[in-house]
């Protein structure tokens, strides 16, 4: 009996000491040793790196949940969180680019040239975003009309949507400089900055929205500002790390002047990355915008509300599962392929109980969570049964994210490019608009289509992961 709680106490110390270690930032070799440890180590940070960046829109919605008329706050966030996803498309694109050739550098013991290859990520993406976020402001009320918005969430909503596009910039750096962060292994980082970003939003998110003392209340405006100066604070914490000479990446001024050939290697990869993604973001703005013409204002800002909660609990799943791209990555670089794979079905195995788990706390608890971002009672009753339909696939989503990251990982962009186009846009988009206009089930026919369509986009994920052309892509 002793020695078993002396083993048991053993273990107990093993698992707080690696959860320590994964907090601390320790840039490790993840080439060799126990998988099981990688993967933790990885996970840990990156889980809680995507459960903060969710907690943004979440922060918003509360807030502006609770001003008058909050169903037109509550469709602006989440219409305008729509439209964003084509900049989290770049964002997460280019740091999907980056983080893969950062990470075969590391595994080729290659530290420079994985420095160079980030910051001509860099460069490129702040090239090719300036000039969306100048169109996004310049285009604000157009934009929030064509998505489905009244006249009257249009016209509250215009001050909200100028202010996230023209601050865009700032979301894709974050995005880019914590996937250049993580392709060299240090997730720790890339966790605390969403950490310092998300503090400021919630201070400044009550400060600016409801006002107190001198600050005057600028209402749904003050969320934007709150989220833009937040995120600013979250890039230039990053941008310290990168320059203080104290991590595995050196980076020197020259290196952001433009290597045309290293910015084609980049773009090579980042392209299908970027439309793999697009593909996945216009497909979530049709179901949005199908929601809003068929069920109104509330249904709009319920179905927003449920996704913004189901999202939540999935993006931790996402950060876990970006574990899995940085291990594939930097064992390739390293030509251990057996492992690179065992790494990917052990990051597997975690994401299903995980997202097992979830499922089953948001079926029992989430009228709850629902309620608490919003007391408008009809607004409250089409989330919940946006949810409990939605939630029904999460396994397969967890799996479909893993499988995904591998490819990205391994610089195999295109393989999930081709399966998001036919699972989004040639079976969940004609699913969606066949049940809720010619069945006439509104936007219950799009909740059904979304569980669906993404546990195909799982299923021909496994197949094609397991024909293991992923494991000869050279980047």
């Amino acid at each position: 009996m002793l020695e078993q709680n002396t083993a048991a106490s053993g273990r107990l110390s093993q698992i707080f000491k690696l959860i320590k270690q994964s907090f601390r930032g320790e840039e490790l070799d993840f080439t060799q040793g126990s998988i099981r440890r990688a993967v933790i180590l990885l996970a840990i940070p990156m889980m809680l790196e995507m459960a903060m960046e969710s907690v943004f829109a979440l922060v918003d919605l509360y807030f502006v949940g609770h001003l008058h008329n909050s169903s037109h706050a509550i469709q602006t966030v989440g219409l305008t969180e729509s439209v964003l996803t084509i900049i989290y498309s770049l964002a997460v694109g280019m740091s999907m680019a980056a983080t893969a050739v950062v990470a075969r550098r590391i595994g080729e013991k290659d530290p420079e040239a994985a420095a160079r290859a980030g910051m001509q990520a860099i460069v490129v993406a702040f090239a090719i975003n300036l000039i969306i976020s100048i169109a996004g402001f310049i285009y604000a009320t157009d934009i929030l009309l064509l998505m489905g918005a009244s006249e009257e969430t249009a016209r509250q909503g215009t001050p909200f949507i100028r202010i996230m596009m023209g601050g865009s910039t700032i979301i894709v750096m974050l995005f880019l400089i914590n996937g250049i962060f993580r392709g060299a292994g240090n997730a720790a980082i890339a966790m605390k900055s969403l950490w310092i970003a998300n503090i400021a939003n919630i201070i400044l998110c009550p400060l600016l929205i409801n006002g107190w003392g001198p600050v005057p209340a600028f209402g749904l405006t003050g969320a934007a500002i709150a989220t833009s100066i937040g995120r600013g604070i979250g890039v230039c914490y990053q941008v310290y790390h990168l320059i203080n000479g104290k991590h595995q990446l050196k980076i020197h001024w020259s290196y952001f002047k433009p290597h045309w050939e290293q910015i084609r290697a980049l773009l090579k990869i980042a392209t299908p990355g970027i439309f793999q993604f697009v593909i996945a973001s216009c497909s979530w703005i049709f179901l949005a915008q199908l929601v809003a013409t068929t069920g109104g204002d509330h249904g709009s800002a319920g179905y927003q509300t449920a996704l913004r909660l189901m999202m939540f609990f999935m993006l931790p799943a996402w950060g876990m599962s970006n574990a899995a791209a940085t291990l594939v990555g930097q064992n390739l670089g390293a030509k251990h392929l057996e492992r690179a794979e065992q790494s990917v079905i052990k990051t597997a195995k975690y994401v299903v109980i995980y997202m097992g788990s979830v499922m089953f706390l948001t079926f029992v608890v989430g009228q709850y969570f629902i309620s608490f971002f919003t007391n408008d009672i009809q607004v409250q009753e089409v989330a919940r049964h946006a949810l409990q339909i939605m939630i029904t696939g999460y396994i397969f989503y967890g799996i479909g994210m893993v499988l995904i990251s591998t490819f990205n990982g391994a610089g195999d962009t295109w393989t999930p490019t081709w399966v998001n186009l036919f699972g989004f846009w040639l079976f969940q988009i004609p699913l969606a608009y066949v049940l809720a206009k010619h069945f006439e089930m509104g936007p219950t026919g799009v909740f059904m289509a979304i569980p669906i369509a993404e546990t195909g986009i799982a299923v021909a994920g496994y197949i094609l992961f397991k024909k293991g052309r992923w494991k000869t892509i050279k980047v």
